[in-house]
């Protein structure tokens, strides 16, 4: 019998992230590590964890992710993204609450693009008269 699981994809930066959740007891796994292991410090586990305590479905889903690309900061809004989005497919009712709180919405700063005749995207060579 096919087991019910819930996509949501997840974006921020650079980083890419695709979470998958299946009915379970609240475990975290990202790319084949614990949540401790994968982000180390508590703030960014908190970030992955705050669309699960805003809609209080903690304890009812074990969360498997994958995310490539970006630093560590990144990877944490995307897979917080992908946990909201991921949720409102499980149940639509919780969309209100996640939207309340940001959790739906892509972050679109990005790095900027370096320029010709420009050292990075905005720095100008230093100007010399002689």
């Amino acid at each position: 019998m096919a087991q019910v699981q819930f996509y949501g994809t997840g974006r921020r930066k650079s980083s890419v992230a695709r979470v998958y959740l299946v009915p379970g007891e609240g475990k975290f796994n990202v790319n084949d590590k614990s949540l401790q292991d994968y982000f180390g410090r508590k703030t960014l586990e908190m970030i992955v964890k705050q669309p699960m305590e805003v809609t209080g479905t903690s304890g009812r889903f074990d969360v498997k992710v994958i995310v490539k690309g970006g630093g560590v900061s990144g990877q944490a809004g995307a897979v917080r993204m992908g946990i909201a989005r991921a949720l409102v497919q499980a149940d639509p009712n919780l969309r209100p609450a996640l939207k309340r709180s940001g959790f739906l919405t892509r972050d679109p700063r990005m790095k900027e693009r370096r320029k010709y005749g420009l050292k990075k995207a905005r720095r100008a060579p230093q100007f010399s008269k002689r």
